[in-house]
């Protein structure tokens, strides 16, 4: 798994009637305007990748930080850090900080920075089931690509019916890979480092620098 495939999960039936999609697009209304209320997010993430016929499963960790378009991304030992303009990704195991313009290097990829509201644009909704998970009401949303070109077969989005937040993505690929995203963490509003979206070049002086752009 690279983190490009991970970014770009991150980066969503009851039936398929018109009350349906209504009620699931509701729904994610409201998930959109909550996150929207936030000055930042904080998410501590278990990240699982799956494909039965090929027999892969892999899993990690990772959290990551986001204000505004800005994020810092911990995940396989890199830290990708974005300040708006730029997007440094930084690997101590390699001493290498690679740095490049988002649009360059992302493309229409989920970012950070919109992983919790891809799915305003780009999908056909239907509401799906509903689970109770550790004592969670857990509603979970069918999207499905109106893209038939897509690469994504569907994703479901479960959503914490009291606090409105994103509690798992279960992305599944036309080739037969399943993803999934859960937030074992949400954290709002916390107070956050001046400097946390800055990236500071004499902390890796010994680093080799790789500029794309």
């Amino acid at each position: 798994m690279t983190i490009k495939n991970f970014i770009t999960i991150l980066c969503i039936t009851i039936s398929l009637t018109g009350f349906s999609q209504n009620k699931g697009k509701a729904l994610l209304n409201e998930v959109s305007k909550k996150v929207k209320s936030y000055d930042n997010i904080s998410l501590d993430f278990k990240y699982t990748l799956e494909n039965v016929a090929e027999n892969i499963k892999q899993e990690t960790k990772g959290d990551v930080v986001m204000q505004g378009d800005k994020y810092r991304l911990n995940i396989l030992g890199v830290t990708r850090l974005f300040d708006g303009k730029a997007l440094y990704s930084i690997s101590p195991e390699d001493e290498e900080v690679t740095i490049s313009s988002l649009i360059n290097d992302e493309n229409d990829a989920i970012t950070p920075s919109k992983m919790l509201s891809f799915y305003e644009d780009g999908y056909m909704y239907n509401l799906d089931i509903e689970q109770n998970i550790k004592g969670r009401k857990i509603q979970y949303v069918k999207l499905t690509p109106i893209d038939s070109n897509s690469e994504i077969k569907n994703i479901l989005l479960g959503i914490d019916a009291q606090t409105k937040h994103i509690y798992n993505l279960i992305q599944v690929g036309k080739n037969g890979t399943k993803t999934t995203l859960t937030v074992n963490s949400f954290k709002t509003n916390t107070p956050l480092s001046k400097t946390l979206f800055t990236f500071d070049a004499n902390k890796y002086k010994d680093y080799y620098i790789n500029k794309l752009d």
